[in-house]
């Protein structure tokens, strides 16, 4: 074994620098981009930029944590890592909230999911306004499709968005879709052709939970779902600190 691990060690130099570059990418499967510009400079821009003014009435915002609300729902909030398409902490925790209705329904979703053998696994929910306009800077042209102008706000910062992917209740483990998430290809499609048939049906089952109870599909984005009433609550910018336990 021995002999065997100093062969290959040996390959790898010999290949040069590319071929660990190459391995890296490969076990590195997450989308990432280049800035525009650095992250915490247009972090300090954003935190001290104001929301749009908005008018009409809206509902009283009121938030609850999905786990709290189910905790056999599990969370990977990738934005409070370093594993998303900008490489840095975007929040300062791994919580997941939504306006009431919209958590209720996404439960709902939940519960209906396990009778398929599989459970819903959330990347994001609420999203501070200040986030969105970090994400919309730093996101060259040809790629704004994927991220939402803060001129108008996301639906993820009026609290009725939720990114998420299924996982396996029998082995806990996440399953395969045609892309993975936040990755800005035609394969993140919502009605993209490619990937397996497996992944396929997963989309599939995901979509039909979701849309059972009043959510519906962001076209680029097999992971986004939006909640019917997003229209009738504000865009937020409180941060996660603010947020009550």
């Amino acid at each position: 074994m021995m002999r065997l691990r100093h062969k290959l060690t040996l390959y790898v130099l010999c290949l040069g620098w590319p071929f660990l570059l190459a391995a890296q990418q490969t076990v590195d499967s997450t989308f990432r981009i280049t800035p525009v510009r650095p992250v915490e400079e247009l972090r300090k821009e954003a935190l001290a930029a104001q929301p749009p003014r908005e008018t009409g009435p809206f509902r009283k915002p009121e938030l609850v944590e999905l786990i709290q609300l189910d905790p056999t729902i599990k969370l990977d909030i990738r934005y409070a890592t370093t594993n998303n398409f900008l490489s840095t902490p975007m929040y300062s925790q791994a919580r997941a909230f939504m306006q009431r209705p919209a958590a209720e329904a996404l439960v709902r979703a939940h519960q209906a999911l396990k009778k398929e053998g599989y459970g819903l696994l959330i990347h994001d929910a609420y999203r501070p306004w200040y986030v969105t306009k970090m994400f919309w800077e730093a996101t060259p042209e040809d790629k704004k499709i994927f991220v939402a102008d803060p001129k108008e706000g996301s639906k993820h910062n009026r609290s009725c968005a939720v990114d998420l992917t299924l996982y396996d209740l029998k082995t806990g483990a996440v399953v395969q879709m045609p892309s993975g998430y936040d990755e800005m290809s035609d394969r993140a499609y919502a009605d993209y052709a490619g990937g397996t048939a497996e992944q396929r049906d997963r989309r599939a089952i995901l979509r039909w939970a979701m849309e059972k109870e009043g959510f519906t599909v962001y076209p680029q984005e097999w992971w986004h779902f939006d909640y019917k009433d997003w229209k009738e609550y504000p865009v937020m910018n409180a941060r996660f600190e603010e947020m009550g336990k």
